[in-house]
């Protein structure tokens, strides 16, 4: 049996066991669900153990074995350009759409429901986390005083920026050195790829432990205005996925049912982990299922999954959307337009912290005369949508990298 398919099988078996034990309330199956939970938390934390090496061994390597730096400056661009023009392109077709579908819907689900239990808190938390940065401060993160600092704290762009710019430096060197160390970081890449392998083999126990508590904890919100947000958002989340899968097969040239079956690992990581980050090594494997050149794949694919946000202008009109209506304040044609475009631009920027997409939120609900509290409220319902943003991040991800693969072809061949 393949391992897409074992993972499935598990997914399926948490999401139903899960809802059975939501429909019947029991408490002692809940507590057994709950025991769980720290088993999936492992596997994720094993995941994302193998990921800052594989991040710095896969950017030095596809970097530093480049000799034409050019090369380099010009995937960059086209890799900018293809992130912009996703996230633009969603922010275009999608939200539009979701919108109108929002406001004709939300009319027939009743009264304003009770806040849900936590918002208070989790508003009061991002509140006292500050404003987001200014555009300078976020300039001037960019580059690490502390390298090793920024891998310990998991602040990837920083780290990002100082591997590109060492892998720049290790291009440039004297040839017996280059060889000699892009030869000890290619080693290293594969010695991690078969640790990541070890890892990845046990995710059937991991997503069924990560889904189940979830699975059984979430009936009881699904009633209501709060289940109309969370229905809402994670179907929206499931059609921008599949909207993606055109690109991917007229932009990036890839049949689709062999983007499809590449993209199965990664998704079903994203979807259980809710995490972009811990993606990235199902993502390696799902860009060598398309023989991808791994030096497009090594560049790209980091990148993305660290600063690529393509479910923004979803997420932030749909949040905005309904605590508008939640509170009674309409928003019109010039509200949704400043969130569309910030959500363009501000989501790269989104500092890399829990609820970083949050700290940049606050100032913006405030420019569009929604209350802070309301921040609040989306977090403490995010869990379940949450997983299906990440699939729409992770798929976007794939489908940026083909797209920049096809071009780097079609500008030379291999790097």
């Amino acid at each position: 049996m393949k391992e897409s398919t074992r993972v499935i099988i598990a997914l399926l078996a948490a999401l139903i066991l899960g809802a059975i034990i939501a429909i019947t309330g029991n408490s002692t199956a809940l507590a057994a669900a709950d025991l769980l939970a720290p088993i999936g938390t492992l596997w994720v934390n094993a995941i994302r153990m193998t990921v800052i090496p594989l991040v710095v061994s896969l950017l030095i390597t596809g970097v530093a074995s480049t000799s034409e730096l050019r090369t380099i400056g010009r995937m960059g661009g086209r890799t900018l350009i293809v992130f912009i023009s996703i996230i633009t392109g969603i922010a275009l077709t999608i939200v539009p759409v979701a919108t109108f579908v929002f406001n004709a819907l939300i009319k027939h689900v009743g009264d304003r429901p009770p806040i849900p239990a936590g918002a208070a808190e989790a508003a009061s938390q991002v509140s006292s986390s500050g404003q987001a940065q200014s555009f300078a401060a976020w300039l001037i993160s960019l580059v690490p005083s502390n390298p090793i600092a920024s891998a310990a704290s998991g602040a990837m762009i920083p780290l990002i920026v100082f591997t590109v710019l060492l892998a720049l430096a290790i291009a440039r060197s004297p040839a017996q050195a280059r060889e000699r160390l892009v030869g000890f970081f290619e080693s290293f890449r594969d010695a991690m790829l078969i640790l990541v392998g070890w890892v990845v083999s046990a995710a059937p126990i991991g997503v069924f432990a990560l889904l189940l508590p979830i699975a059984a904890h979430g009936g009881s919100s699904l009633v209501g205005g709060i289940g109309f947000y969370i229905a809402f958002y994670s179907i929206t989340s499931i059609a921008a996925t599949l909207a993606l899968y055109p690109v991917a097969r007229f932009a990036g040239r890839v049949p689709l049912g062999r983007f499809a079956r590449a993209a199965i690992p990664s998704q079903l990581i994203a979807l259980s982990s809710s995490s972009s980050i811990a993606s990235l090594p199902a993502l390696i494997e799902s860009a060598e299922t398309l023989e991808m050149d791994p030096r497009v794949s090594g560049f790209v694919l980091p990148l993305s999954v660290a600063t690529f946000k393509a479910v923004s202008p979803i997420s932030w009109t749909v949040g905005s959307l309904f605590i508008g209506w939640f509170y009674g304040i309409p928003l019109h044609f010039r509200e949704l337009a400043i969130v569309d475009l910030a959500a363009i631009f501000l989501a790269f920027a989104a500092p890399g912290v829990p609820r970083g997409a949050f700290l940049m939120l606050a100032p913006l609900f405030l420019a569009i005369g929604l209350p802070i509290e309301g921040l609040g409220i989306l977090i403490a319902v995010d869990a379940l949508p949450d997983l299906f943003v990440t699939v729409v991040n992770v798929t976007a991800d794939l489908v940026a990298a083909t797209i920049v693969a096809r071009g780097e072809s079609s500008t030379g061949g291999k790097l």
